[in-house]
């Protein structure tokens, strides 16, 4: 008898220990965000704005090359533009907070390097913009998510390296498919043909 329970403990002991190291494992991560919109409020002199990006993953390997690895992240998105006449100096910044879901599939070229693409879908939770100039002047206005498509849908390219078997570098760009703005109020129109675009930097903990 007590060579059937350890028996079943060995038994169980390993598939423990598979199911930790080549089973679906949670993740963390955080970065920074270069991100742009395309003619951004019908400008086209617009600049990248930095942000950030933070949230949750799960890595569940398909196979010894390939795996899926969904993600449930807040985006900070947006663009700046700068004006200049004489002496006086402003930036306009426009930020949009998304939640997003990007699910990636990755082709593992070796145990450490892996490429990976797939589409991301991301839903609208503030919207903002900035004005401040080189006098120290500054106001921020808040432009309301109904006047945008809440719905942001894009598709993402990007590789990345495991340093250890808990702790990976990644680099990620994502093209905008979907509109930003709605085309039946003023905010809206001003963004109607614009897109998201971000190049995203980051670090990832796996537990």
């Amino acid at each position: 008898m007590k060579k059937v329970f350890l028996g079943l403990g060995i038994v169980l002991g390993t598939l423990a220990f598979a199911q930790k190291t080549s089973g679906p494992r949670v993740g963390i991560k955080a970065g920074m965000n270069v991100s742009s919109i395309s003619q951004d409020g019908g400008l086209s002199d617009t600049k990248s704005k930095i942000g950030f990006n933070a949230g949750l993953y799960l890595n569940a390997p398909i196979s010894g090359s390939f795996s899926i690895q969904p993600e449930v992240i807040y985006n900070d998105l947006g663009s700046k533009v700068t004006f200049e006449s004489g002496s006086y100096k402003s930036s306009y910044s426009t930020k949009l907070g998304y939640i997003s879901v990007p699910v990636m599939f990755q082709y593992n070229a070796t145990p450490e390097f892996y490429l990976e693409a797939g589409p991301e879908f991301s839903f609208l939770v503030n919207a903002d913009s900035k004005l401040k100039d080189n006098y120290g002047n500054s106001s921020s206005v808040d432009m309301g998510t109904d006047n945008f498509n809440t719905f942001n849908f894009g598709v993402g390219l990007g590789l990345g390296y495991r340093i250890t078997n808990n702790i990976g570098i990644n680099a990620r760009y994502t093209a905008g498919v979907t509109k930003i703005g709605k085309d039946d109020n003023i905010i809206g129109r001003q963004f109607e043909d614009s897109r998201n675009n971000v190049f995203q930097v980051g670090l990832g903990y796996t537990f």
